[in-house]
């Protein structure tokens, strides 16, 4: 993503070793085209998940074009002068990435400053983060995710930028010592690159790891130990510079094989229609690959997990098609390289791709205040435009200036003898720079002082950890099922070490949702066993457990479903081991925006047809009806929400419940009185009187 932008132009002939071959880099449209192409597919993925689920593949093909491009241009000024000059490298690098960085950390500073100051915190380790270019190996060591939904992640996107510069600081040391030892060893650079690249996506391959990422109960070997923190397998395989690595040696490669001076020269610049199949073919593929492929699947029963295509040997088969077209569209005289990407406007999107991968994510962001949340189509259009402005301003008044040196001509004018019209110059310039360094002076001060806060649905959760009980033992007696879905039962061999002295009156197992309101529904005699990330086949065990101890009670409430998905086999498998329990509440789920969510809520919803006992809590019905309930995922429950969720249990329980100052809650089509002192809602769903 740093050479975004980065246009090629003509090269002096070589003067190394006495060759009179001219060494040319042509400027290539075709590559500006492919670029804008990367970035549309990662906004469109960013911007709602679902539009184009492989769209994050983007950023592998940015990796690609990197390693192509830096590499042939560290060969051309080797065999232009016989040496790289790596102070001269770093400063272009510097002039064309810093500014904009700079411009983005500074005003999303100073936005959080004014306008989410408990988050300015958080903020400060992925501002420091990303100035130093190591967001990705931040990210990992803190657990911030790159998966989590449900966070105020403006400079999440950085961990892609920051593998870049890590390759940018790097690769040119590299090139420096190979090419010194070995330039007409080229051929063999080449394939050392790509037996690299094969060697990191086997390593991918060995790290990765099977198996749900979310489930907290199956968890323990997606974790390692890394710098003394343990990190997540799957964080550590998509995030890190080492294992993201591949597509940059691939890019390389063919840096070193497919030089454009001497492309144009050999018999394969006769056979564009040839290259033209073969930059089709990539690109198809590419474009296969970004409408199948998806980096987690979320759903499962199991709970979410990555998709092991990807992590094993995915990556490099997007890499590979990259390859293949970034070879057409540097060919002379192809179609796909002249017309189809280099049309002026995927020309114009691509030179600015770097601004337009900035800004963007940011700005959705803001709108969004929760990474998780989708945007409709009328909300990214507007978003669109906001960031195509952003971008061009960008581009035009920050970075050109800069990379083409015109801010350094106009400090220059400061000197010379103290006219009076130098003298008006200069107290321009003084005000001019007090004016820009007002944002990153409040920025720094804010940052530095600002307190480590939780956001607003963590620190929820962290408050209700002290109402939850956890009924599973940490050992399960030999004769307690643990599984019975699908007709395979698994049992442990070692008894219990805890168990309870009476029945459990009523019994509430749930996930997050729940755990939000774990300290409201135990004023009411609920006992809450509520785990965040758990799957909705996790209640299986513990009411195995707690019928296997004669500890059900009168009631049983359940509510999961929020993290995955689940059958028909499943939910069966839960309901009849309550069968002799009197009162059964199941509550639909209230994830917008997830697929699983109308199925699940379908099963459930269907459940009083055939066990007389059960009795729905439409939820996903209140929770829409009442997003002011909801944090900004629409999903957590604010402090509002927790009361209105155990007033709706309690009345379907037939207990006592939360009491109101505010209207009371009414099922569509009713009304209830506002003075009364207890919840009195109704049901919103097929119902069944019980005993």
């Amino acid at each position: 993503m740093q050479t975004w932008g980065y246009r090629l132009s003509r090269l002096p002939p070589d003067s190394a070793g006495g060759s009179r071959t001219p060494v040319v880099v042509p400027y290539l449209p075709g590559l500006d085209g492919l670029r804008a192409v990367a970035v549309i597919a990662v906004i469109f993925y960013h911007a709602n998940h679902s539009w184009l689920e492989g769209g994050f593949l983007g950023v592998e093909v940015f990796f690609v074009i990197s390693g192509y491009l830096i590499t042939l241009l560290l060969v051309a000024e080797s065999q232009r002068t016989g040496t790289i000059n790596l102070r001269e490298f770093w400063l272009r690098r510097a002039r064309r990435l810093l500014p904009a960085l700079w411009t983005l950390l500074v005003g999303i500073t100073v936005y959080v400053s004014l306008f989410k100051r408990n988050e300015l915190g958080t903020l400060r380790g992925d501002v420091l983060a990303g100035f130093f270019y190591i967001s990705n190996w931040f990210q990992i060591h803190t657990g911030s995710s790159y998966f989590s939904a449900f966070a105020f992640a403006p400079l999440r996107h950085l961990w892609s930028l920051a593998v870049e510069e890590q390759f940018y600081f790097i690769w040119p040391l590299l090139m420096f010592v190979l090419l010194k030892l070995s330039r007409r060893r080229l051929p063999l650079i080449g394939l050392c690159f790509f037996l690299s690249a094969v060697g990191i996506a086997v390593l991918t391959a060995v790290m990765y790891r099977t198996g749900p990422i979310s489930n907290a109960t199956d968890t323990a070997n997606q974790y390692f130990t890394f710098l003394g923190r343990d990190v997540a397998r799957i964080d550590f395989v998509y995030l890190s510079t080492i294992t993201r690595a591949s597509g940059l040696f691939l890019g390389a490669a063919l840096g070193v094989w497919w030089r454009p001076w001497y492309i144009s020269q050999a018999r394969i610049a006769q056979r564009s229609v040839l290259v033209d199949v073969v930059g089709v073919l990539g690109l198809v593929s590419l474009a296969f690959m970004a409408w199948r492929f998806t980096n987690v699947v979320t759903g499962a029963e199991t709970g979410s997990h990555g998709y092991d295509l990807l992590y094993r040997g995915g990556f490099f088969l997007v890499a590979l098609a990259t390859v293949a077209v970034i070879a057409a569209v540097t060919h002379p005289s192809t179609f796909l390289g002249r017309v189809v990407l280099g049309n002026k406007v995927f020309v114009w999107l691509g030179v600015r791709s770097y601004g337009l991968y900035l800004y963007h994510w940011p700005i959705f962001q803001i709108s969004r205040h929760i990474a998780g949340n989708a945007l409709s189509w009328g909300r990214f259009i507007f978003l669109m435009a906001c960031t195509l402005l952003v971008t061009e301003a960008s581009y035009r008044f920050i970075e050109t200036p800069i990379r083409k040196g015109k801010l350094g001509v106009w400090l220059r004018t400061w000197r010379g003898a103290p006219t009076p019209e130098r003298q008006l110059h200069r107290r321009k310039m003084v005000g001019i720079g007090v004016v820009l360094s007002l944002a990153p002076v409040f920025a720094i001060a804010n940052l530095s002082t600002a307190k480590i806060e939780l956001d607003a649905i963590s620190q929820s959760l962290v408050d209700a950890d002290g109402f939850i009980t956890n009924l599973m033992p940490t050992t399960v007696p030999s004769t307690i099922p643990t599984s019975s879905i699908a007709g395979q039962v698994t049992t442990s061999t070692v008894a219990p070490t805890t168990v309870p002295a009476e029945r459990i009156d009523i019994l509430a197992i749930g996930d997050s949702v729940m755990l939000g309101a774990a300290p409201e529904m135990t004023k009411y005699g609920v006992t809450v066993d509520a785990q965040k990330s758990r799957a909705f086949k996790a209640a299986l065990p513990i009411v195995n457990y707690v019928k296997s101890i004669n500890a059900l009670g009168s009631a049983v409430v359940i509510h999961l479903g929020t993290n995955s998905g689940t059958s028909q086999e499943t939910i069966d498998s839960i309901v009849s081991v309550l069968s002799d329990v009197p009162r059964v509440v199941v509550l639909t789920n209230a994830v917008p925006g997830k697929g699983w969510e109308a199925s699940n809520n379908r099963l459930i919803r269907a459940l009083p047809e055939r066990y007389p006992n059960v009795q729905i809590v439409d939820w996903k019905k209140y929770a829409t009806e009442h997003p002011k309930w909801l944090y900004d995922d629409l999903t957590h429950l604010r402090p509002m929400g927790q009361r209105k969720y155990t007033a709706l249990i309690m009345e379907a329980l037939g207990r006592p419940g939360p009491q109101f100052e505010d209207a009371v809650l009414t099922a569509p089509g009713q009304t209830t009185s506002t003075s009364s002192t207890t919840s009195s809602v109704a049901p919103m769903a097929t119902t069944t009187s019980v005993k």
